[in-house]
């Protein structure tokens, strides 16, 4: 049976760009996606018949058992004289690059170090590949999403019991705390990015990473977290309310579900990005929300917890079968709070499949 890695090369092969004799892969996400290796330093020369590992003797065990169908080079002394090492042995002239993943001191080391070399610009190949999962991808995917689902039931219980209990008091930063390690005590490799737990005025914040305010009575709570297994991400958001909700709360909360729930009965392949963010923007401006949702509906996920595509006002990307995605609006109020509904879905042949089955239904603790 082809490895996962032998099988990428075979789909990068088969769309190899004109006029290139070799790829450069210096970003660390392709680099694990291409060879399957996981260190931290290291890159990969990617030819239509060669595939080249360079990294250094910290890595030289691990590279050879992660990545046993590359040619693995051990580097002496910088990664760039590895690199010309390597170049001077063959006669690869047009070297296509990372240009977006690359800084401009490494640019012009390259362009100094490889006068005789024609350096062209690839830098979203790999990206576009990694968009679409395969099977294998797809199952850790799903297992990081079922493990994050349960991180929100404990989360729940854990709010429930210090909030409800005899402590009577619990802190943000407690909150991520308890998730984070719950999450690495089941099995995740680490968290996904750093997550936001944000209550009351501070659920306006979009991206409200943490502080050390305790909840208070007749607040929302949002938590936007994820964990990763396998190299792979979740990322899942869920609001709550500590009490009895007004009715405004409550219209908020309805909104943004409805927003989401008539969006993941349009996703599908063929569909644009723009447009699918179009169908829950419509829903929170006719509620009378619409400036207060500044961010687009969802992206991909995959090794990194932000890839292609997108689903944005902007976004050009048509969507694909296999591609993962989240769907995400919310409505944030300055001053007042907000809410954010986020699942993770696989595009299918027939519509979408959603992974994430913590409930949406609005809790009040």
């Amino acid at each position: 049976m082809k490895s996962s890695a032998t099988k990428v090369l075979e789909r990068l092969r088969a769309q190899w760009p004109d006029e290139t004799d070799a790829l450069l892969i210096m970003e660390p996400n392709n680099r694990r996606y291409l060879s399957s290796f996981t260190g931290t330093a290291g890159l990969l020369l990617v030819t239509p018949n060669q595939s080249i590992l360079v990294t250094d003797f910290r890595y030289w065990e691990q590279a050879q058992q992660q990545s046993p169908e590359w040619q693995i080079y051990r580097q002496q002394g910088s990664w760039l004289k590895a690199l010309q090492e390597v170049l001077t042995k063959s006669n690869w002239k047009n070297i296509a690059i990372e240009y977006n993943y690359i800084t401009l001191t490494q640019q012009e080391l390259l362009t100094k170090a490889l006068p005789d070399r024609n350096l062209l610009n690839q830098s979203s190949l790999i990206e576009i590949m990694r968009s679409v999962k395969d099977e294998a991808e797809q199952e850790k995917i799903a297992r990081a999403v079922a493990l994050a689902d349960r991180g929100f039931e404990h989360i729940l219980t854990y709010v429930q019991k210090r909030f409800r209990g005899s402590e009577g008091e619990v802190r943000e930063k407690e909150i991520a705390l308890e998730l984070e390690f719950f999450l690495r005590k089941e099995g995740a490799e680490g968290i996904a990015f750093d997550f936001i737990v944000a209550s009351g005025e501070r659920s306006a914040l979009p991206h409200g990473v943490a502080t050390d305010k305790a909840l208070q009575e007749g607040e929302f709570v949002t938590i936007d977290f994820g964990c990763r297994l396998d190299g792979y991400c979740s990322d899942t958001t869920r609001t709550f309310f500590l009490g009895k909700p007004t009715e405004e709360h409550q219209k908020v909360y309805r909104t943004v579900l409805q927003a989401q729930q008539e969006a993941l009965e349009v996703l599908g392949p063929g569909k644009i990005g723009s447009d699918l963010d179009q169908v829950a923007r419509e829903i929170i401006e006719k509620a009378g929300y619409g400036s207060y949702f500044g961010h687009g509906l969802g992206h991909g996920v995959g090794l990194v917890v932000h890839e292609k595509p997108q689903l944005s006002p902007s976004s050009d990307d048509i969507l694909q079968v296999g591609q993962v995605v989240t769907v995400e609006p919310g409505i944030y109020i300055p001053q007042w709070g907000g809410v954010r509904i986020e699942d993770m879905v696989i595009i299918t042949d027939s519509g979408c499949r959603n992974l994430t089955k913590a409930p949406k239904e609005l809790i009040c603790l």
